[in-house]
């Protein structure tokens, strides 16, 4: 049983999460505006905000409690994931105890509003929302969009109109938020100033349109991060040179943190500006949890954040977003109140930087509160590793065809792939994990998080300004664990997630041998193989 109280600290700035659409708030469900009668009591500006957000992600963590759904302080420390058969969608596993794992999960969950920063555009107003599938953390519904250009075979992200990512809604309206493309959203800031947003459209000058991303599953991501880069590279080594993954580095702007328990404070596990492995995004872009938290709190939620890593201040996520590339007038990107100017000298951010650590003297390693809480989340969520109840004789029938078709090449696992890549794709921590999570312990995600060329079914979507038409198809494995979970699949979205079929014959590229080979099976293969999928 979870015992829920409402945790009042740190009050260096308010705290956040997302959903979009309509929903009921908390207040709604208890018959009378909660956070306005709060307002009479409690004085106005920083502190009051932070203690609203932590009473909405409260009220959450209570719904959750009196639903029976708390956790084990133990987790699963078997040697093998897939040995806990009490384990189900949505559990925890072992290195946190459950209530900080339910304070995570509820400010997961828990609802922005446009007085915590939300805007001025956006995707979606909690995490929770665009992570549904299955469980809190699984694959989402919404699909956000993307568009770009080339220019003398380069990808041009158009940065001048916004960059390539176009936002859904926009802020206003008395909070009925805007999501009519070209629609404007008036409301008056805090100061008292008369503000419009106007919702993103995609520019005219681009030529890849309309590029659909669907929210990614999340499951034991924590143990994916606790892998070293030199696993990833072993198992590029080890793939057949048809289908060698291709590994991505990129400079760490947020830091992995191994959390001091209960806190927002700890130890860095990597210096801000080195390179490691990127292992998460459908493009293998980003390369610590911590710093996927950060980007998608500015970029799907619009709010802005600083946090400090071993004294230094980190203010890549604090400049707020800029519709179709037009800033807003600094205090109508949102009505959370503005820095303090000796905030602002201290650390380097933005005056309407939305959340923030605050001074890092003195060597302070500490991350923004919310960041840190997403970060906690999705580290210690565990696999969805409960047995699927299918079909087991064509479950077994199907596991051969998954190796002899070649989707093991890139799905890799030692179960199914072959010869050195069979010893390679073997996923197991290390004994000590830089994050807390279980350590010498086994798992199963059925991928290699490598990039490949994807050919038709590559987005066109380049990373970097720059960007080949080659490049721009290159896609990283998805992870195949829990995809009976999956409302939709594929990057974007375009089939169901019971249309496995459907999905393999979109594969070209590198991918295509694979797809050749699923065609060439009798329909009972097919089938086979399809069930055996399901069962991961």
């Amino acid at each position: 049983m979870v015992r829920v109280a409402f945790r009042v600290s740190r009050m260096s700035g308010p705290t956040h999460s997302d959903t979009g659409g309509n929903q009921l708030r908390p207040e709604k469900v208890l018959g009378f505006d909660f956070f306005n009668l709060l307002a009479g009591l409690i004085a106005h500006g920083r502190r009051k905000m932070m203690l609203e957000k932590k009473i909405r992600a409260s009220l959450i963590l209570t719904t959750v409690a009196l639903a029976g759904a708390a956790c084990s302080g133990q987790g699963m420390t078997d040697e093998s994931i897939n040995d806990n058969q009490g384990a189900v969608v949505g559990d925890q596993i072992g290195g946190i105890s459950a209530a900080e794992f339910a304070t995570a999960k509820a400010n997961f969950q828990a609802v922005e509003e446009i007085t915590d920063g939300l805007g001025p555009v956006f995707n979606e107003r909690s995490c929770g929302t665009c992570h549904s599938n299955g469980a809190s953390g699984g694959a989402g519904d919404q699909i956000e969009r993307r568009y770009g250009r080339f220019v003398n075979g380069a990808f041009d992200p158009l940065a001048g109109n916004g960059g390539s990512l176009r936002q859904l809604f926009a802020v206003g309206n008395n909070g009925v938020n805007c999501g009519t493309p070209g629609q404007v959203c008036t409301f008056t800031s805090l100061s008292g100033q008369a503000c419009s947003v106007t919702v993103e459209t995609e520019p005219a000058a681009a030529t890849v349109h309309n590029v659909g991303r669907l929210a990614t599953p999340l499951f034991g991501l924590g143990m994916v991060d606790a892998m070293p880069d030199s696993f990833f590279d072993a198992l590029a080594t080890a793939e057949p040179a048809a289908t060698k993954g291709t590994v991505r580095r990129v400079p760490v702007q947020v830091p992995m943190v191994r959390f001091n328990a209960g806190e927002e404070t700890g130890t860095p596990q990597q210096a801000v500006g080195s390179m490691r492995v990127a292992r998460f995004g459908w493009k293998a872009n980003v390369p610590t949890l911590q710093q996927f938290s950060a980007d998608a709190y500015l970029n799907e939620m619009g709010i802005t954040t600083q946090s400090c890593i071993a004294g230094a201040s980190i203010v890549d996520f604090a400049t707020e977003s800029a519709p179709n590339g037009t800033p807003e007038p600094v205090g109508c990107d949102d009505q959370a109140p503005l820095q303090s100017a000796a905030d602002v000298a201290a650390t380097g951010m933005q005056v309407n930087t939305d959340d923030a650590v605050g001074s890092c003297a003195g060597g302070l390693t500490q991350i923004q509160e919310d960041i840190a809480n997403f970060a906690k989340f999705m580290t210690f969520l565990a696999p969805a590793v409960s047995p699927d109840q299918g079909d087991q004789v064509s479950i077994r029938a199907g596991k051969p065809l998954f190796t002899s078709t070649g989707c093991a090449n890139c799905h890799v696992d030692s179960s199914v792939s072959t010869g050195a890549l069979a010893t390679a794709a073997t996923f197991r921590t290390p004994a000590s994990t830089p994050n807390g999570v279980p350590g010498n312990t086994t798992f199963h995600p059925f991928s290699d998080f490598l990039l490949h060329d994807m050919g038709t079914l590559g987005d066109q979507i380049g990373v970097n300004p720059g960007d080949s038409v080659a490049q721009s198809r290159m896609m990283r494995t998805a992870p195949l664990w829990a995809l009976r979970f999956r409302n939709h699949l594929l990057h974007d979205g375009r089939f169901s997630g019971g249309d496995v079929p459907s999905a393999i014959r979109a594969h070209d590229g590198q991918g295509l041998a694979a797809r050749n080979a699923f065609n060439a099976l009798s329909p009972t293969n097919q089938h086979n193989l399809v069930q055996y999928i399901f069962s991961l």
